[in-house]
């Protein structure tokens, strides 16, 4: 599902991924992550759903920042996490 009206677009900042190198929490933790999710309210980068621990998603429900795209090269969609949909 596609939600192009979705009003957590006003959300969306130009951002700067704060740890390009990985996901911020897993780094400091020395966890694994699968695939990595750049917030793009303001630059964090969380692990995926399919990670061992999810900081994409906690963040987007701590920060109120549901808004995020993948951080990987040739993957260019965005997915609100409130909605569970692309936007």
């Amino acid at each position: 599902m596609t939600t192009e009206s979705d009003w957590h677009l006003s959300l969306v900042r130009p951002v700067t991924p704060r740890t390009p190198e990985g996901c911020e929490e897993c780094l400091r933790l020395g966890s694994p992550w699968v695939h990595l999710r750049l917030c793009l309210t303001c630059g964090h980068v969380g692990c995926c759903d399919s990670s061992p621990l999810k900081h994409a998603r906690l963040h987007a429900a701590n920060d109120g920042h549901p808004i995020v795209q993948p951080l990987e090269p040739g993957e260019n969609w965005r997915w609100c996490y409130v909605h569970e949909a692309v936007v």
